[in-house]
């Protein structure tokens, strides 16, 4: 069976999050192992401490993949004497890689904010603060109409999504014309003599980062020894990308009543909460981890609250100050919902992939550092 080596898993990591996505202070990627090693396990949890590494090495899995990253910054050295060196050297004697994907899988569309959108009721969830906005390019594909419908499939999956449409492109009559030299091996036309060839125009717009991988699937179905095709830059920019998330609950509730159902959602054994506990909330701004940093964007964008974890005191008393609601549901309990998220779509990536002999399981190790 094919078994995936470090640097594929990564590769598939970097489709779900691309670290280009990330803060500039973050270091998400390939912390430490080597690329080229095999892996038959995969073992996904918030945080590399010593604990976690036992876990994957008890449980052989060759990499580790984790949310936060173990390395922030370069190190001087890596001593058993300190705590990260020697989490460094156990996992590196165990054989484990360790992989992170911190602020960019915050970030990204389908990201950890937006798992946790879903978690806590909030929909139609859009970025509260823009920090990018995916780079377009227009592809445009001249193709026999016998195999329109082929190449225009194969496509498909990397054309950019409009707004709420996805599969969009654009196809138009025309007579191409070629002449084959000496050595060509034409789909249609003979060597020396001028071809006229109807043909479909295809125009679809695909993510500046997917251009590669669309071009080598057009080159795979195109019929052409030589397939004609342009890539236009475009002033068009595509979905925007950026911190947290702004939504509505399916119905208004109380702030107290809301602020119970997120205990109790997201397995807080307690939560703290600023504001009316009879104020109406409807629109809801949220962060996973620590977002009290984004309370004016929250309150630009006209939430009733502000769901995050790390509220600071006088964090609380802008949130006051502001007519803000702020709910503290904790940075563990907003972010270990990641575990199950990221294993499910590892899963189904690598046996999509044809990696079906490698194996993704969540850390079960794991626990709030925080007791009440």
């Amino acid at each position: 069976m094919k078994k995936p080596k470090v640097a594929d898993i990564v590769g598939i990591i970097n489709k779900i999050a691309p670290t280009d996505l990330a803060e500039t202070w973050d270091n998400p990627g390939l912390q430490i192992g080597d690329p080229a090693a095999e892996v038959t396990g995969v073992m996904v949890a918030l945080d590399p401490t010593p604990d976690v590494v036992d876990s994957a090495i008890a449980a052989s899995c060759q990499l580790l993949v984790t949310h936060h990253p173990l390395i922030f910054k370069p190190l001087k050295s890596i001593s058993a004497a300190n705590p990260l060196g020697a989490v460094i050297q156990k996992a590196i004697r165990g054989g484990v890689s360790i992989v992170a994907l911190h602020t960019n899988y915050d970030i990204a569309d389908g990201g950890l904010n937006d798992v946790l959108a879903r978690k806590i009721g909030v929909s139609v969830a859009v970025p509260l603060k823009i920090t990018s906005s995916a780079e377009l390019v227009k592809l445009v594909v001249f193709v026999p109409v016998e195999h329109l419908d082929q190449v225009r499939s194969a496509l498909f999956p990397f054309a950019a999504t409009q707004g709420n449409y996805r599969d969009c492109s654009f196809a138009a009559d025309g007579t191409g014309t070629f002449t084959p030299l000496e050595g060509a091996e034409p789909y249609s036309g003979t060597v020396g003599e001028l071809s006229k060839v109807t043909e479909e125009r295809l125009e679809m717009l695909i993510a500046a980062a997917e251009v590669a991988r669309a071009v080598k699937a057009l080159l795979a179905v195109h019929p052409y020894e030589e397939p004609a095709f342009d890539l236009y830059p475009l002033l068009n920019k595509g979905v925007k990308l950026g911190l947290g998330r702004i939504g509505r609950l399916p119905e208004s509730l109380t702030l107290a009543e809301y602020a119970d159902r997120l205990r109790s959602v997201l397995s807080a054994p307690a939560l703290r909460y600023v504001g009316d506990p009879n104020a109406t909330i409807s629109k809801v701004a949220l962060c996973s981890g620590s977002g009290a940093s984004l309370l004016r964007d929250a309150v630009r964008a006209g939430a009733d609250v502000l769901v995050t974890g790390d509220v600071k005191y006088h964090e609380a008393r802008d949130a006051e100050d502001c007519g803000l609601a702020l709910i503290d549901a904790g940075h563990y309990p907003t972010e270990i919902i990641m575990v199950q998220d990221m294993a499910e779509r590892l899963g189904r990536a690598l046996t999509a992939a044809g990696y079906v002999d490698c194996n993704v399981e969540e850390c079960r190790a794991e626990a709030d550092p925080f007791r009440i």
